[in-house]
């Protein structure tokens, strides 16, 4: 059996760790196309053939139409089954009528060089806003057309998955942060979703490179030090669990678990998020020409936390802040 696969739904298999284009989107450092192309190569031919994305990540469609047409010319047309794109549909709020949802499609589709998208996640900005059930309406009829296999969502809450779900809209997938210092998705959205066969797929869950070697025993970062977008975001919700001192106790604690299992800090956190009910991948950010840790990324799946490790991760979590209480529901920071 292979550990690095999961089958999303009927026909869509994809890698358990996802490689994120967030960070081609601008605010991680220049990314040079034609390296990006390179690399993307580099990340298939290595088994780690999921993309996600959104058309909003800057230039993230465009470059897997790339890729598609660089890995069909290397390897033919076949190999573009073993690829996966999972793009997001990220709409301001407003009517979203079926010529309004089917343009944002008719264009994704165009970018990433496809006639058929494997998952669209939809996201929605307000709430207030009703329109969101018209947009996954008329995303549900795209989908009878065939130029969308699947329909997901992200950072929606539990009270409008529930909702989304009795208006009968199919949905297999919700996009959440999720990670050891964030397990906000175990209050509600994990029992709905098992109740009602949804994956999770988990982003945040090294924190933007903070669950990491790099940051153990390292003095508290000032603002002006964080130089992505993934830092400065990370940064808080390190700073609401409970602040720098906490954040070192658990960096501590992971050490001490990577040391027993022979693998990195980044595999502990991974192997944590990947092991919970409902999840099934998570999305670790690739900054596609400028740093890679796919080797590393490739050992979590021989990674397997024992109920020490999870009583040891657990001793220092329950020491932190009740994001819930805080922040609220998945997604809740959004809005």
């Amino acid at each position: 059996m292979d550990e690095s696969k999961i089958e999303l739904a009927d026909g869509l298999s994809i890698c358990r760790v996802l490689n994120g284009m967030w960070q081609v989107s601008g605010s991680h450092g220049y990314i040079d196309p034609k390296k990006a192309i390179e690399e993307m190569l580099e990340y298939h031919n290595l088994g780690f053939t999921t993309w996600d994305l959104a058309d909003i990540y800057g230039p993230a469609e465009a470059f897997v139409g790339k890729f598609r047409k660089a890995l069909e010319k290397l390897k033919g047309k076949d190999e573009l089954k073993n690829s996966q794109a999972l793009t997001k549909f990220v709409p301001n709020p407003g009517p979203m009528t079926k010529s309004i949802v089917g343009n944002y499609i008719d264009k994704s589709l165009d970018k990433m060089n496809t006639d058929s998208l494997d998952l669209v996640q939809f996201h929605w900005w307000d709430y207030n806003d009703p329109s969101y059930i018209d947009a996954l309406v008329h995303l549900s009829g795209i989908k009878e057309k065939g130029k969308i296999k699947h329909i997901g969502l992200t950072n929606f809450d539990t009270a409008r998955l529930e909702i989304i779900k009795e208006q009968g809209v199919e949905i297999i997938s919700n996009q959440v942060q999720y990670s050891i210092l964030d397990q906000r998705p175990e209050k509600l959205m994990v029992p709905f979703c098992l109740q009602n066969q949804i994956h999770l797929l988990s982003y945040g869950t090294l924190l933007g490179g903070f669950l990491s070697e790099k940051y153990l025993d390292s003095p508290e970062p000032i603002k002006g030090s964080l130089d992505t977008a993934s830092l400065r975001k990370y940064y808080n919700m390190i700073v609401r669990c409970g602040g720098w001192e906490l954040f070192q106790e658990l960096l501590q604690t992971l050490l001490e678990i990577s040391k027993k299992h022979d693998c990195s800090i980044a595999n502990v956190a991974t192997s944590f998020i990947l092991q919970k009910p409902a999840v099934a991948g998570v999305i670790i950010g690739a900054r596609l020409g400028i740093s890679e840790h796919r080797q590393d990324n490739s050992r979590v799946f021989d990674v397997r936390l024992d109920s020490e490790d999870n009583s040891m991760i657990n001793s220092v979590t329950q020491k932190s802040k009740d994001l819930f209480e805080i922040i609220g529901d998945c997604g809740d920071e959004y809005r």
